[in-house]
């Protein structure tokens, strides 16, 4: 017998933590999980703060960041739909070990952590899926290290402007991030991250409009931050 293909109009679509569970696992995923809105610049939760949930996000983009105590943030990432948040301070029930923001007006679906760790306990590949989620997150962090060791501060730039470029092919891709937080991802001060970002767009790698930030040649972002060409 054939199995059943999801439904085309699924919540879960795409989110690799429940891409092994049946369609019907799925919707009482879905019927368990609360609806929520975030607008932009808005507090999805803070470190230290209980981890009651597991987030979802359906729409927009959210910085995850860790403060100093002189009030700096350093961002660790930039989570877009399919995207999850929260789900090791679940497994583990420890509070927040990183603050979240949105960064763009965001739509989510929240799972609690009753809910979520019964999942767990009934579906274990979802357990294959979470240590590649924390596998994931330890290469990026080791690999901000090193950046912050080889890298010059134009170089840890342009590499980030190239990751949250993500995958797209279309010629001009635009980022909704502003200046002081794309400092915050870069590990620089926003004043030398303005400089930066005024010699790439003299080069014609980028403009500016606002508080966004359109890429125009995301192969010599590549070339400046030393990677490869895809």
């Amino acid at each position: 017998m054939e199995g059943r293909l999801p439904d085309p109009g699924d919540a879960l679509t795409g989110v690799e933590l429940f891409a092994g569970l049946e369609p019907e696992v799925r919707q009482r995923v879905i019927a368990a999980a609360v609806p929520r809105t975030y607008r932009k610049g808005q507090l999805l939760f803070v470190e230290n703060d209980p981890g009651e949930s597991l987030i979802v996000l359906r729409r927009g983009a959210v910085a995850v960041f860790v403060t100093a105590p002189t009030g700096e943030r350093a961002v660790l990432s930039v989570v877009r739909p399919p995207g999850t948040l929260g789900e090791v301070s679940l497994l583990d029930a420890s509070t927040r070990s990183t603050s979240a923001e949105a960064i763009e007006d965001c739509t989510a679906l929240a799972l609690s952590r009753s809910a979520f760790m019964e999942l767990v306990h009934s579906n274990p590949r979802i357990l294959d899926a979470v240590m590649r989620s924390l596998g994931a997150l330890i290469r990026r962090l080791t690999e901000q290290n090193a950046d912050h060791v080889f890298l010059d501060l134009p170089g840890r730039v342009a590499k980030t402007l190239v990751r949250l470029a993500g995958e797209s092919q279309a010629p001009m891709i635009t980022i909704e991030l502003n200046q002081s937080q794309l400092a915050e991802m870069a590990g620089g001060s926003r004043q030398s991250v303005n400089q930066a970002i005024g010699s790439f767009a003299n080069r014609g790698w980028l403009r500016t409009e606002g508080r966004r930030i359109v890429v125009t040649d995301v192969a010599a972002l590549r070339r400046r931050a030393g990677m490869p060409d895809r």
